[in-house]
């Protein structure tokens, strides 16, 4: 682990509070320092880490090198702590983020609590670097790629026989394909990020979601 992933191992730590925060924030600090940190992604769980550094190697680039940090949250209602910890009150790191659509106002929020911003809207936000997904990543690549190649790359992960069974199940009955390949990533821990890893991968660079695009260009 490079000095960037030491880095987000003791910001989270570091939010997440308790016996060890104090330590936690200290050594973030120093890391900061060492790997030249300048930018604080903020995304709302590991699959949306690993989607943004995917789309920038494909890109050729090396975020940590360029001294940002895709951060995972944990979950959309701490973003609070993340900036608070990150942004002008704390480590003074220029910030950015992708959320889902509905979880917007803990952003909105955060970063007007902060000083990163007033009034903010959804253009305002874009404004600052933080983009919305409709409704979430997940879905976004559905859109991008279409069902027919998901399910490609659901067979390419020898999850295809997996895959019919949810799908035949009562509870999932009438359902559209999209709605089966979305719930279907989200059933076993570690599932989303493995599929937003390989459906990065194999994505058209000229149809990459809107949102992914755009952030990746801020940076």
């Amino acid at each position: 682990m490079n000095d960037m992933g030491r880095f987000r191992q003791a910001v989270v730590e570091w939010a997440a509070g308790g016996a060890g925060a104090s330590a936690a924030g200290i050594r973030a600090r120093k890391l900061a320092d060492g790997a030249g940190l300048r930018t604080v992604v903020l995304v709302e769980g590991g699959s949306d880490q690993v989607a943004v550094e995917a789309l920038a190697a494909r890109h050729g680039r090396d975020l940590d090198g360029e001294g940002v940090a895709v951060v995972p949250l944990g979950g959309a209602m701490s973003i609070g702590r993340f900036v608070d910890l990150c942004g002008p009150q704390g480590l003074d790191a220029r910030l950015a983020g992708l959320c889902d659509v509905g979880e917007e106002r803990f952003f909105r929020r955060a970063l007007e609590r902060a000083g990163v911003g007033s009034d903010l809207t959804a253009d305002k936000l874009e404004s600052l670097g933080f983009y919305l997904c409709d409704a979430d990543l997940e879905d976004e690549l559905i859109r991008s790629l279409g069902a027919d190649v998901i399910q490609q790359v659901v067979e390419e992960q020898g999850e295809l026989r997996a895959f019919r069974t949810f799908q035949n199940q009562p509870a999932q009955r009438g359902w559209t394909v999209e709605q089966h390949l979305h719930r279907f990533m989200g059933t076993h821990a570690g599932r989303k990020a493995q599929y937003a890893r390989e459906l990065v991968a194999g994505l058209d660079l000229d149809r990459t979601p809107r949102p992914l695009e755009r952030l990746l260009a801020h940076l």
